[in-house]
């Protein structure tokens, strides 16, 4: 069985609104009585639902835009709005910042050909659509999930508890590792059910920054390679003081008598500044030196993925040889680091 699919572009993780004459009708600086298409509501819940995070890129006066979505109860939708009056090439890159996804991972709706120009010229990876483009959006391949997760209708709720998170973080006062430890971090690792299933295709599509070799499987491949007797796959979970992240990594591993192979790895990116990934590495590790094999790890390295190629070398990983772009590495296994004190781990 294969096990390395050649990578291709991952869904839209955001759509980001202009609002004047697209969002809504109207253009609301001008004093127009704007009004929002009830298909456009339909639209920006649907996409909601599939786990699409939605935020605005507007020239307006926030004070007054923000107010009339709030007074047609769409304000919560939009994460990290940008209203102002500068470049909307600018505001994009904090949306991508703020949300800490790539900027690939985005598309803008604008009616204004001047505006998508002006993203499009700082940002040539945005994909940028007219405002003609609403009636189809539901129907994009890009912004079309082939599965319906838990996570995918949760995803804005835990964004805005990632915000929480991040205030805390912001204003502690102390070591990282005593912040770490004040969340009470329960990691889970365990074998992947056929319930997981949807939820790891839909990570491994949708998580470019910390995917180690950008390999994408479908459910079907997910699923014989989780009953292979020649392959591991492991999922984890994360929860802390504020709740819930649901499922947030895996890791794909090919075993052979002499060696173990990590095919994949990869970690959400709301779970970044955790550590949890290298958690996820010492586990493996810990689990290659009691079946007494070689631990390897195939590394695609690229822009994005470069805190995962770190994470290898800080782990202790060296390079071995590069053939076609895969660099494969290994660890000797004499120095494993223990679990750190700050987290929980449960292994099932």
């Amino acid at each position: 069985m294969s096990t390395s699919p050649t990578p291709r572009r991952g869904k839209i993780k955001c759509l980001v609104w202009d609002l004047d004459n697209t969002l809504w009708n109207g253009i609301l600086s001008e004093g127009d009585q704007v009004a929002v298409a009830p298909e456009v509501v339909e639209v920006i819940k649907a996409l909601d639902q599939r786990g699409v995070l939605q935020s605005i890129a507007s020239k307006n006066d926030a004070h007054f835009a923000l107010e009339r979505l709030r007074q047609w109860g769409l304000d919560a939708f939009f994460l990290y709005p940008q209203i102002g009056w500068g470049a909307k090439s600018a505001a994009i890159a904090t949306i991508a910042e703020r949300l800490n996804i790539g900027i690939d991972a985005i598309a803008f709706i604008d009616d204004q050909p001047f505006e998508r120009d002006e993203v499009a010229s700082a940002h040539p990876d945005v994909l940028c659509l007219d405002v003609g483009e609403i009636g189809n959006l539901l129907a994009m391949p890009e912004l079309t999930p082939r599965f319906l997760t838990d996570e995918s209708s949760r995803r804005r709720e835990m964004y805005v508890l990632d915000a929480a998170r991040s205030e805390e973080e912001s204003s502690f006062t102390g070591p990282k590792e005593d912040f770490l430890a004040a969340l009470n971090m329960i990691f889970t690792i365990a074998p992947a059910a056929e319930t997981d299933l949807h939820r790891l295709e839909e990570l491994t599509a949708r998580t470019n920054q910390l995917n180690t070799t950008g390999y994408i499987y479908s459910y079907e491949e997910l699923d014989a390679l989780r009953q292979s007797d020649d392959h591991l796959l492991l999922t984890c979970a994360l929860d802390d003081k504020y709740g819930a992240y649901g499922k947030i990594g895996l890791v794909l591993i090919e075993k052979r008598p002499r060696a173990w192979t990590i095919k994949l790895m990869l970690m959400s990116c709301r779970v970044m500044s955790r550590g949890v990934g290298t958690i996820l590495l010492t586990h493996v590790m810990q689990l290659a030196r009691s079946a007494e094999v070689a631990l390897r790890a195939e590394m695609v390295l690229n822009d994005r993925n470069r805190m995962m190629y770190m994470t290898y070398k800080f782990a202790g990983f060296v390079a071995m040889e590069k053939t076609d772009g895969v660099e494969m590495l290994e660890h000797n296994l004499h120095l494993v680091p223990a679990i750190p004190g700050y987290v929980e781990l449960r292994t099932l």
